[in-house]
């Protein structure tokens, strides 16, 4: 399966090698493709966020395409997400601007990237046809708060894994991050 890594606008490249480096580890065949501008139109003035459903429309879909940027975003109804997918698609997005742990008060690259895996996972799973799982430390449990991303692993549970592999998706796990 390819994977292609799309940052939109700046995006820290230490963290976008580390994703590049742990995904083709877990998936396989993952490219990093070059930044691309983020899209004026998406941006909603009043909310100073902008909106991933809208970003997302803007992405190829030649392979599973993940988006990375580095503001804030939001989709219908809710304040902001850590990212976003179509289930069954192939676009997902993920924002690292609420995974900084300095917004939190703390300074830990480590963290920083883990907590971008993990995002990148569960939005990833989407994309794959999962669901959000109630096993609150599988990494498609649904995060509400940093908190919530912090509890769960950057794995998927076993429940979730038995989908992908129904679906022929192989996923390599024993990563060591």
């Amino acid at each position: 399966m390819k994977i292609a890594i799309q940052p939109i606008g700046f995006v820290n490249q230490k963290v976008l090698g580390f994703l590049k480096d742990a995904l083709s580890e877990i998936f396989g065949d993952v490219v990093l493709l070059n930044p691309i501008e983020i899209p004026k139109e998406c941006y909603n003035k009043d909310r100073r966020q902008y909106f991933s459903t809208c970003i997302l429309f803007r992405l190829g879909t030649l392979s599973v395409t993940l988006a990375v940027i580095e503001h804030d975003i939001y989709a219908n109804n809710l304040n902001f997400v850590f990212g976003e997918a179509e289930l069954n698609g192939k676009r997902a997005i993920i924002s690292l601007y609420r995974l900084k742990p300095e917004l939190y008060g703390q300074k830990n690259d480590y963290l920083f990237k883990l907590r971008a895996l993990k995002e990148a996972m569960h939005e990833l799973g989407h994309v794959f046809g999962l669901k959000h799982c109630d096993n609150r430390h599988c990494v498609m449990f649904f995060s509400n708060s940093i908190v919530d991303t912090d509890i769960k692993d950057w794995k998927y549970c076993k429940d979730c894994l038995n989908v992908l592999a129904k679906k022929n998706i192989r996923v390599n796990q024993d990563l060591v991050v």
